[in-house]
């Protein structure tokens, strides 16, 4: 068999492989999108604020699942990126829509200034400045010379956005489409990134650093750029948090909410694109029905739910799917 003949056996084995998974896509999709006209406008709230935590946990993957860089103070990026819009909205009154792209260039200056002394950490002292990062955060955002612009403790309360163009949806559709659109765009770039020469050094970096640097990569540059572009995401799913809960306080970004989105990131998949989003559902829902079980004991209920999710999926939702998927793949095999 010629060299031709192999490499178009392997170019049809996967396209046959991508095939199911490009049809999942376009099924979820349909259903997202369909989803509006089904539910009440409560339920796509809650759906379109996990949709911005998916976001920013797909922020925290690219920089602790495909870097290697721990980090434990996204919840600081998260706020920045809801202030940024608050302000912009409440004292310029400039568009939602604007509020995006400068949330999201605001977290990435933040960000990669960050990265850049970070440099010199790894493992746990990396893990222990960016923890000082979420706990420094909220005691800045009330402090007197910021007052001004954030609120202080009291915070800025935003109006929700009514959908443009006369379009025959309420506030709650119209950010629910807007955040799917969002969404889908920015997990798209995440793919392409990922899947790229940038990407395979990010994964290079994570792997093997000594290796890394014999091939030529800058370590430094690029670790600073991940920071940067992690920063960027969680900023933008920030703003996006802060349209849909239309307020924001200091109090609302403890380093409980870091913990919350490591925790997503965690169930979801920590080298996963799509498990991001299982992480968003995760965060935002299982605490909510751990205290319907029992509001004195939540607590515990959500930690009984955690290590069972974690014993069961020990490599994340996206681990458990490539798990059947291979199973599936050699059950068909031996037939």
């Amino acid at each position: 068999m010629s060299k031709r003949d192999i490499f178009q056996r392997l170019q049809g084995t996967r396209g046959q492989a991508g095939r199911p998974q490009l049809l999942l896509t376009i099924v979820a999709l349909v259903i997202a999108v369909l989803l509006p006209l089904a539910v009440k406008n409560f339920i796509l709230f809650q759906l379109t604020l996990a949709m911005a935590y998916a976001i920013a946990i797909l922020g925290l993957s690219l920089l602790t699942g495909f870097n290697g860089q721990f980090s434990l103070g996204h919840s600081a990026f998260f706020a920045i990126g809801a202030y940024t819009a608050a302000i912009m909205m409440d004292h310029w009154s400039i568009s939602y829509i604007w509020t995006l792209p400068v949330a999201g260039i605001v977290s990435l200056v933040f960000g990669f200034l960050f990265g850049l002394p970070a440099l010199r950490l790894q493992g746990v002292y990396l893990a222990l400045a960016t923890f000082s990062l979420a706990v420094a955060t909220p005691q800045l955002l009330k402090s007197q010379p910021l007052e001004p612009w954030t609120g202080g403790v009291q915070g800025i309360v935003i109006l929700k956005p009514d959908a443009p163009f006369d379009l025959p949806l309420s506030s709650d559709q119209w950010l629910y489409y807007l955040t799917l659109a969002i969404v889908v765009l920015m997990f798209f770039c995440a793919n392409n990134l990922i899947n790229s020469r940038t990407g395979r050094a990010l994964i290079a970096i994570r792997d093997n650093p000594i290796a890394a640097r014999a091939m030529g990569v800058d370590i430094s540059l690029y670790k600073a750029l991940t920071f940067g572009v992690s920063a960027l995401y969680t900023g933008v799913a920030g703003a996006l948090g802060a349209i849909v809960i239309q307020f924001v306080a200091p109090d609302s970004f403890t380093f409980a909410f870091a913990i919350a989105l490591f925790v997503g990131l965690v169930v979801g998949g920590v080298d996963s694109i799509v498990g991001a989003l299982f992480g968003g559902l995760f965060v935002l829902f299982v605490p909510n029905f751990a205290e319907q079980v029992s509001k004195g004991l939540a607590g515990a209920v959500y930690g009984i739910i955690l290590i069972l999710v974690i014993y069961m999926m020990p490599s994340g939702a996206a681990g458990l799917v490539r798990l059947v998927v291979s199973k599936v793949a050699r059950i068909r095999a031996t037939k």
